[in-house]
């Protein structure tokens, strides 16, 4: 009898310890847009327990500012994180976030150089230069390591998840906030259930092309394109 209820732990824990490769597919609809296109949506499980996962290696990432642009324009990372912002260019840039998520200006800062900021908060950062409002970026910081990004075909895959309830969280550039809110919701992960309901996201407007300097004011045009 004694054997055959540590069988049973035994086979209980093993369930429970089961790593499970999550998938997804996601829609992405783009009124002015006729080439589909379902990149760079953000899917991420934060698990309804009291253990806390053990957070992915928090190593130091980078946003480059190359031919006035943010290389890449999609960065997530581990909360804790480091993201260098090296310039690239032979002239200034001015990288500053002031919407929700970490808000920080890095300054004036001439090419060749490089500066850091410390991403210490989970949030959704909107990435700009001061100089060239064409520039921007987003960086998605999560306090959960079970997160991926859609390719363009609109493929997603969590691997080495847990079995256990989560919390499903999706985020996508010009997706109106209650249509991502609607999307949050209480899932059971398993080896049986582990291939999540499509989804179908609508974007509209463009933050990216609409966004005043870090004063609050309309950009300036730049005299002879000097930077």
């Amino acid at each position: 009898m004694k054997g055959f209820l540590l069988l049973i732990t035994f086979c209980t824990m093993t369930a429970s310890a089961q790593l499970v490769d999550v998938t997804a597919h996601v829609t992405v609809t783009h009124p002015h847009k006729s080439q589909a296109d379902s990149s760079d949506v953000v899917l991420w499980l934060t698990p309804l327990t009291s253990e806390a996962p053990a957070p992915r290696h928090q190593a130091e990432f980078t946003l480059a500012q190359k031919d006035k642009e943010f290389i890449p324009h999609l960065l997530v990372v581990p909360v804790g994180s480091s993201i260098a912002f090296p310039n690239l260019d032979p002239f200034f840039h001015n990288v500053f976030s002031l919407f929700n998520g970490k808000r920080f200006d890095l300054g004036l800062y001439e090419g060749h150089t490089s500066r850091s900021v410390r991403f210490d908060r989970e949030g959704v950062s909107y990435i700009f230069c001061n100089i060239h409002p064409d520039m921007g970026a987003v960086i998605v910081s999560l306090s959960t390591p079970y997160f991926a990004q859609s390719t363009s075909a609109g493929q997603i895959s969590i691997h080495g998840v847990p079995a256990g309830k989560y919390r499903l969280n999706v985020w996508a550039e010009n997706i109106p906030t209650a249509s991502l809110n609607a999307l949050t919701r209480i899932i059971d992960i398993s080896p049986t259930n582990n291939v999540l309901p499509p989804l179908h996201l609508e974007a509209s407007g463009d933050l990216m092309t609409h966004h005043s300097n870090k004063f609050g004011e309309p950009y300036k045009p730049l005299p002879n394109d000097t930077y």
